[in-house]
């Protein structure tokens, strides 16, 4: 069976391949290597791809529609992950463009490949985020998400509606996860847990926004990655006879094979005490800077994965003490930093 992951050389992406390249599974593996951050960091994840002889990296930008559409008429996978995206809560304030170019244009021109070859699954990442302004804890995947707070939240959200539509236009199933802050080791230098401890080890203050009264729903990457490969590998969804279009799951149809699932960790952590383990892992302490709470953020996060326990037994196996135990070692190794 021939897998293609976009967003390959991403934190996700990298580690969804190698472990599908572990199960002797073809993976076809794209990405543009863009700059939004250190390139290098790319590269070098890239690397623990390269030995496996049943994987095969080509350097695509997914929002170019004819390079999209010679990719799926050249190589014709049976299944697709798309991980490819711009990430990121704020950078959309400053660089809209970026977004609309990569995860609507680009999921559009993906869509169209599938279309074109009629893949037998497409599995695509959501996103924690689309749960926007909803105050209900834990989230549900039957929740309205109809109140994004931020440009990068809104494009996820049409991505499930995009994939809705074309699951029923032209019948093949599509899967989309909404990923709750996935962190440990290789992960991406914007992220929180990263750019705390480069600030630390080099003595520089951290900002802390809403003086740290935040919690999230904080996902081990290799919980992520069972979570993934568990479903591109399983059964891929059907129409649901059961849904009520009087009262509407948005998380599931009776005209398309559609289906949505959260992946998280199921426990949110205080970032105090995130922060905490982080200097303690470390062997650092922390400067702080407490900031007020920033646009585009949320108070707190915090997964229902039921559903996605009932279709494949996930179950999240990796404490936060361990994960950034893993990480900050895995951060000392890679920058030489002692």
């Amino acid at each position: 069976m021939k897998i293609l992951v976009t967003g390959v050389a991403g934190f996700i992406g990298c580690f969804t391949a190698k472990k599908l390249l572990d199960m002797e599974y073809e993976v076809v593996g794209v990405d543009n290597l863009c700059d939004y951050y250190d390139v290098s960091l790319k590269e070098a994840r890239l690397k623990l791809l390269e030995p496996y002889p049943n994987f095969l990296f080509l350097r695509l930008d997914i929002s170019d529609k004819n390079q999209v559409a010679g990719l799926f008429n050249g190589h014709r996978p049976d299944i697709v992950i798309n991980l490819a995206a711009q990430p990121g809560i704020r950078y959309g304030i400053t660089h809209p463009y970026s977004y609309i170019n990569s995860n609507i244009v680009g999921f559009l021109n993906i869509l169209e490949g599938c279309r074109a070859i009629g893949v037998k699954h497409l599995v695509y990442a959501s996103s924690s985020s689309v749960y926007g302004a909803n105050t209900k804890m834990p989230f549900l995947e039957s929740d309205p998400v109809n109140h994004p707070l931020c440009l990068y939240a809104a494009t996820k959200k049409a991505n499930e509606m995009m994939a809705h539509s074309y699951a029923h236009l032209f019948g093949f199933p599509t899967t989309g996860l909404r990923f709750f802050t996935v962190y440990g080791p290789w992960g991406r230098p914007d992220m929180a847990l990263f750019k705390f401890a480069k600030k630390i080890m080099n003595g520089e203050p951290i900002d802390v926004y809403n003086n740290g009264n935040m919690e999230r729903d904080f996902t081990y990457i290799d919980d992520i990655v069972e979570g993934v490969v568990k479903i591109a590998l399983g059964k891929p969804p059907k129409e649901n006879k059961d849904w009520d279009g009087k009262n509407p799951d948005p998380a599931t149809s009776s005209v398309a094979p559609f289906k949505i699932y959260n992946i998280g960790r199921g426990k949110p952590c205080k970032l105090m005490d995130y922060i905490h383990g982080l200097e303690k892992a470390l062997g650092k302490k922390a400067v702080i800077n407490m900031l007020p709470m920033q646009a585009g953020e949320v108070l707190k996060t915090w997964a229902d994965s039921s559903e996605l326990y009932k279709k494949t037994k996930y179950k999240p196996k990796v404490s936060i003490e361990e994960g950034i135990k893993n990480f900050a070692a895995w951060f000392k190794d890679y920058y030489k930093q002692v």
